[in-house]
């Protein structure tokens, strides 16, 4: 093979490669955010999620794109390892459908194809019509490659060369290698697997060698999922990892499926004895049905070995364990009172939690300490989970024989819960507002961070006694509250009156103006939350004064 055969074959992938790409996001941005949005409603019903993960990669023509929202959903907490696993094999069944799809023999079409796609996607407006002109040009795309490198490997089949490094193939072993070598290297199992039919149809590679490569690609296809968790948390590394284990098994098994019932080859290959290409497309989906069936019931096994891999730190298993209710765990199997109870007690970690978060996010603003920082996002997550595992609880206590007082009480202690988590929302804007002073490299006057202080400390005073007001029922302590309330609220208006005459003295820069003022009210709110909790379980209350 010259050099221009060699350039010409590296033509027709590059042209197959980008057609598969064009027709990928062509799918997606016609589908809009319904796809991403149906997979973050992913059930913990790991049958369902398979489905789901068939579905959307063959919406969407890609398992790499699927498994990197997949990642991207457990990186943010989105879903847990156990949701993933099961839209993971799903896409590795999905992802077949391209293989059936380029085993028509359709390249005399592909000219025509190429311009109606062009037509669609140059000529229109409408967004909906150029996206499906994308689809139809990259199909396009993906016919004519594949007739570019059919056209160039023909000649092969008569290289003492290339035939002698082919016999090296029909061991299963180093084809199983070269098929993830190849697919790693192309980031794409679909591609791979399709440029295997076309070798396979010139007659250069038999169909027992190719079922060994097919094998390999889908190992070889986790490689962009592991590049991609470089940059995402422990949960999103034990993602790309999950798939890499699952795909390692799966290669296993079925390697040793054939070796022990060789028939199912011969099966196969009955389905369509006149085409090849056809053969190695059913393969492909045979063989991911059968590894999803086979060990669809040991998803708990592959996640354990996942964990093992890339362990638990002792922060992730505070942050765990701070995730779990403590005391809410059987409301509806005790009295009323109790369960009243346990809910006051649970309500008492959260306003810890968010509290502790307002204060550190403080601490962390003016220190400027990035670790801080994302300790802060940490646990405002953590306020987020623990007020929605709260508050369902407390929509199941509603269906228990309460009495009206206690239904008054169960309704206003989601509120309460709320408010917590308002504060915590507030915690994390003022780290924000540090990160946006440092990507700006903003300075504040020593006099506005001293005010600053002093607010942060009237308002977590607030807090922490409309708290103690709200949990003991010491309404009696609600002057001072609304006394302590009214401070803030006079601090506030006099330190932004204070810090606009610093802006006109230009002792202070436009951007840390901002800042301050945005923080101000932050502070405030987070005081008017307090007021909120601690009058919440108060009847036919009027503001003091």
């Amino acid at each position: 093979m010259g050099p221009f055969e060699i350039f010409e074959l590296l033509g027709g992938v590059a042209l197959f490669l980008f057609g598969m790409n064009i027709m990928s996001s062509g799918l997606r941005n016609a589908a809009g955010d319904k796809l991403r949005l149906v997979l973050e409603h992913v059930t913990s019903n790991k049958y369902l999620a398979v489905l789901l993960g068939v579905g959307v990669t063959v919406v969407i023509q890609s398992s790499s794109a699927t498994d990197m929202m997949v990642i991207g959903f457990v990186n943010s907490g989105l879903m847990s390892l156990e949701e993933a696993i099961g839209v993971i094999m799903g896409a590795n069944i999905g992802t077949t459908i391209t293989a059936q799809i380029t085993a028509f023999n359709l390249a005399a079409f592909a000219p025509m194809i190429l311009f109606v796609g062009c037509v669609m996607n140059m000529f229109f407006k409408k967004p909906f019509i150029k996206n499906i002109g994308s689809i139809v040009m990259g199909f396009g795309m993906l016919f004519v490659g594949i007739s570019m490198i059919k056209s160039v490997i023909s000649p092969l089949s008569e290289s003492p060369q290339f035939i002698q490094f082919l016999s090296a193939l029909s061991n299963p072993f180093m084809a199983v290698l070269f098929g993830v070598a190849f697919t790693a290297l192309l980031q794409s199992s679909s591609s791979s697997t399709v440029i295997f039919q076309a070798f396979a149809v010139q007659g250069i590679l038999d169909y027992h060698t190719a079922v060994y490569l097919v094998i390999g690609a889908a190992i070889g296809s986790v490689t962009p999922n592991i590049l991609a968790s470089f940059t995402t948390n422990r949960d999103g590394k034990r993602t790309a990892v999950l798939n890499l284990v699952f795909n390692i098994f799966r290669a296993i098994l079925l390697s040793t499926l054939i070796g022990i019932f060789p028939q199912i080859l011969n099966w196969i290959q009955a389905l369509s004895p006149n085409s090849i290409a056809r053969q190695i497309a059913n393969t492909h989906t045979i063989f991911a049905i059968i590894a999803v069936l086979v060990m669809l019931p040991f998803t708990n096994m592959i996640i354990k070995i996942a964990k093992k891999i890339i362990p638990y730190t002792k922060e992730e298993n505070e942050r765990a364990e701070d995730r779990k209710l403590v005391y809410m765990v059987n409301t509806t199997q005790v009295p009323a009172e109790i369960a009243i109870k346990q809910a006051y007690m649970e309500l008492g970690r959260l306003a810890d939690m968010a509290i502790s978060n307002l204060e550190l996010s403080v601490e962390a603003f003016f220190d400027h300490d990035s670790k801080k920082y994302d300790k802060v996002e940490e646990k405002e997550a953590t306020v987020d989970f623990l007020t929605d595992a709260i508050s369902e609880k407390l929509v199941d206590m509603r269906a228990m024989d309460l009495s009206e007082h206690d239904t008054f009480r169960v309704s206003k202690l989601t509120l309460i819960a709320s408010n917590y988590e308002r504060i915590s929302d507030h915690a994390e804007n003022i780290i924000e507002y540090a990160e946006k002073m440092e990507r700006n490299n903003s300075q504040m006057s020593y006099q506005a961070k001293a005010e600053l202080h002093e607010l942060a400390s009237s308002s977590v005073r607030s807090l922490r006694l409309c708290t103690e007001i709200f949990e003991e029922e010491k309404f009696d302590l609600l002057p001072q509250a609304e006394e302590l309330e009214q401070s803030v609220d006079d601090l506030q208006e006099q330190m932004i009156a204070n810090h606009v005459e610093r802006l006109m003295k230009s002792e202070c820069d436009p951007i840390s103006g901002v800042v301050f003022t945005d923080m101000c009210t932050d502070l405030e709110r987070c005081s008017d939350h307090a007021i909120n909790i601690a009058t919440a379980l108060v009847t036919n209350y009027t503001k003091l004064g």
